[in-house]
């Protein structure tokens, strides 16, 4: 049989026969490609169905289990919701409640929180068989204690999506070393939560689960990345939580959603089996933490965690057990302050939580000193290029095949742009937006390993400058403004620039922590009518739009501490809980 090549160089009519030929290889390779991408469309909606499916089912079930329990029991559901976790754990251990009455009493209201603000993924039906055997860890500091944990944290038996469609289908092997440790400490998993598809944004909705909205008001977002857990634990579904923080990820939805988070010094808790969107990156660092309602609950979770049953599972894990006694500590602290980082301005009502926080502080006795962070335009470029030192490629591969979540869409529109456009459009953008023209040129990522090198010296440089100017200022922990109030939905991806508020913690590899002080008043709405912010530009605009309309939302404040210096964090977060406490008396 002849080839198209042949009958090209032959007669008239051959000619024609090659022609025909060829067009209809075009049509069929094209048919080939349509019929290509028609199946991957079918392949992904399957997917995401079986996901939901699942997620329906474990629903289901527990609702039905626990119809069950409360046909043969009556737990005093009420008084268990309300009790603190210190206060439920002594319950526990002296047998004044019992495991089973607190399980089913914190899962009907899981149940119920999840009907109004879609924050779970799953019910972990295991928990059920644990109940049963829970005894046999009844030294341990959680006994009884229902946890939610965040859908990133390996569970053996479950997806670790990190709301991408490309990570379904493939369960855990085992449990994290998280997972393992809180069993071993008595406490029962219980619900994986929600998160926003590829983590690396701070709202919490993705193609899989959907939205998760706001327990305090439901035209705003939980936050995120951690956003199920904020949400669940803000409505009163869990007590205590786990999350992860590589920008924020605790404190933001902690903030929005009225709780306390904790992101400790990267390193001290174990992050094996907690899954990123990507790994190697290893300029800024992530951190898993305790969500829950106070302070004291972090502290009990983070002495909980660090135990040597975690050393022994995670050696590249100190040693080294939680100290009770600089947790308890009662000397005056000299603490920096600042309500502005030069970058981010903060909405007027979390402004204003700082200047009444630094006030109480002062009439407590504690020693304020005015704290201005290095460097901060330079250094948020440089914390762009180590995350996305690839310039957004193997984030874009993961996303790759599946439907976009409208969380993310406004946010990762550039990162598709090829570099030279990348290039060209932040040249173009130089006059009219500096920032946004930074950003934009950031995200073209480092170009050469030597470059890569050179970053991670910067980041080196701007860690020891820091240490440095603490020193000179001679401070032990710092506030500071966290992000917030909560957004209106659809508008973290516009607002990426306000990660600036938390994320050079994590590039400082500093701990620190959400507290809420107060709440949105009237005033500061109206205050928010002249917000200008530092650059006077869209972004600023942006987020004047993201946070109107939060009258009654939480404000909080941020507390932070030199690395490895968690427990003096917590201790100044107490610190700034009872302060507040005392004044509302």
């Amino acid at each position: 049989m002849l080839s198209v090549k042949q009958l090209l160089q032959g007669t008239e009519p051959d000619r024609r026969t090659a022609g025909l030929l060829a067009g209809g290889a075009c049509v069929a390779g094209a048919l080939a490609v349509l019929v290509s991408k028609f199946n991957n469309h079918r392949q992904v909606k399957a997917k995401i169905q079986r996901a939901r499916d699942r997620r329906t089912e474990s629903l289901r079930r527990a609702e039905e289990a626990v119809l069950r329990y409360n046909k043969s029991q009556t737990p005093d559901a009420t008084l268990i919701l309300s009790l603190s976790l210190s206060e439920l754990t002594k319950q526990l251990q002296e047998e004044l409640l019992t495991p089973e009455d607190v399980f089913y009493s914190y899962m009907q209201k899981a149940l119920d929180v999840q009907r109004e603000l879609n924050c779970c993924t799953g019910i972990l039906l295991e928990s059920f068989d644990q109940l049963k055997t829970v005894a046999s860890n009844k030294d341990g500091l959680l006994y009884g204690i229902p946890v939610s944990i965040k859908e990133n944290i390996e569970y053996k038996g479950h997806d670790c999506s990190c709301g991408v469609v490309v990570n379904l289908d493939q369960p855990a092997q085992e449990d994290s070393v998280i997972v393992k440790v809180l069993k071993k400490q008595g406490a029962i998993p219980f619900v994986k939560t929600n998160l926003p598809q590829a983590l690396l944004n701070y709202d919490c909705g993705n193609p899989i689960y959907g939205q998760t909205v706001n327990p305090h008001n439901l035209q705003k977002t939980s936050g995120g990345s951690s956003g199920g857990e904020g949400a669940l634990i803000g409505g009163g579904g869990s007590l205590l939580g786990i999350g992860s923080d590589i920008g924020g990820s605790i404190r933001i939805p902690a903030s929005f959603c009225g709780i306390c988070g904790f992101k400790p010094t990267s390193g001290r808790v174990s992050l094996h089996g907690v899954r990123p969107i990507y790994r190697g990156q290893k300029s800024v660092l992530s951190s898993a933490g305790p969500m829950a309602r106070d302070v004291d609950s972090l502290a009990l979770c983070m002495q909980a965690l660090l135990c040597d049953h975690m050393f022994t599972l995670d050696p590249t894990v100190p040693p080294v057990p939680f100290n009770t006694q600089i947790y308890q500590g009662s000397r005056p602290l000299r603490i920096g302050y600042m309500e502005n980082d030069g970058y981010t301005q903060p909405s007027p009502s979390n402004a204003r939580g700082v200047r009444e926080v630094k006030a109480l502080l002062e009439e407590a006795g504690h020693t304020l000193v005015p704290f201005t962070p290095l460097r901060m335009p330079e250094v948020i470029n440089e914390l762009i290029k180590a995350v996305f030192a690839d310039g957004t490629a193997m984030l874009l591969q993961k996303l790759e095949g599946g439907p976009l979540d409208p969380c993310l869409r406004a946010q990762v529109f550039p990162y598709y742009f090829p570099k030279w456009l990348k290039k060209t459009v932040s040249f173009l953008l130089r006059p009219l937006c500096p920032r946004g023209s930074a950003v934009l040129n950031s995200l073209c990522g480092v170009g050469s390993p030597a470059d890569v090198w050179k970053q991670h010296a910067t980041v080196e440089d701007y860690i020891q400058d820091t240490i440095a100017e603490w020193r000179r200022r001679d401070i032990d922990v710092l506030l500071c403004p966290v992000i917030g109030p909560a957004f209106n939905l659809l508008y973290c991806g516009k607002n990426s620039h306000a990660v600036s508020l938390t994320m050079i913690y994590n590039l400082l590899n500093f701990p620190a922590g959400s507290v809420p002080v107060s709440t949105v008043t009237a005033e500061d709405e109206e205050k928010l009518r002249s917000y200008t912010g530092n650059y006077h530009d869209r972004f600023d605009q942006l987020f004047k739009e993201a946070v109107s309309g939060a009258e009654g939302l939480p404000v909080a404040v941020q507390c932070v501490a030199l690395p490895w210096q968690d427990e003096l964090c917590l201790r100044f977060m107490k610190e700034v809980e009872k302060v507040v406490r005392q004044s509302k008396k």
